[in-house]
């Protein structure tokens, strides 16, 4: 496991009409303060990929569909390079990155994904960076 990523289960509560599914509290480990948050549609079997935030935290949840994260850590003295996670209603977590984890995602069902965002500062384009996906070498068809 890459140091600093959380993966924190989270309650789905059913409840008739639709369920409630939580994301995060301020009290939860990972909350850092509230920038923005936003919503990302991932289509079936794309990818989206590589970018790395310099200053924001992230945490994300899929709340429909299901999502492939594959973080990649070049920071010095980093113990494990790759992490793979798959988030689904199935298996329902908040994925906290840290700033300067590269992070990809791919769409693995038929529809399209959703995955929600919560992020401790608000988006500035100038903040993260970004690779093309053949500049970290990730084999995305397994």
């Amino acid at each position: 496991m890459i140091n600093d990523v959380l993966i924190t289960p989270l309650k789905i509560i059913e409840t008739k009409g639709g369920d409630i599914l939580h994301s995060l509290k301020d009290k939860d480990n990972g909350f850092n303060g509230f920038g923005e948050a936003y919503f990302s549609e991932v289509q079936p079997g794309a990818i989206k990929g590589w970018k790395a935030h310099q200053d924001m935290t992230l945490n994300i949840t899929v709340p429909i569909g299901k999502v492939r994260f594959v973080l990649f850590d070049d920071r010095d003295k980093s113990a494990t390079e790759f992490q793979e996670l798959i988030i689904s209603r199935k298996n329902y977590v908040r994925l906290t990155i840290p700033p300067r984890i590269w992070v990809g995602f791919q769409g693995l069902v038929n529809i399209n994904s959703l995955l929600l965002n919560i992020a401790d500062i608000p988006h500035d384009p100038n903040e993260s960076i970004r690779k093309n996906l053949t500049e970290i070498y990730y084999d995305w068809s397994k």
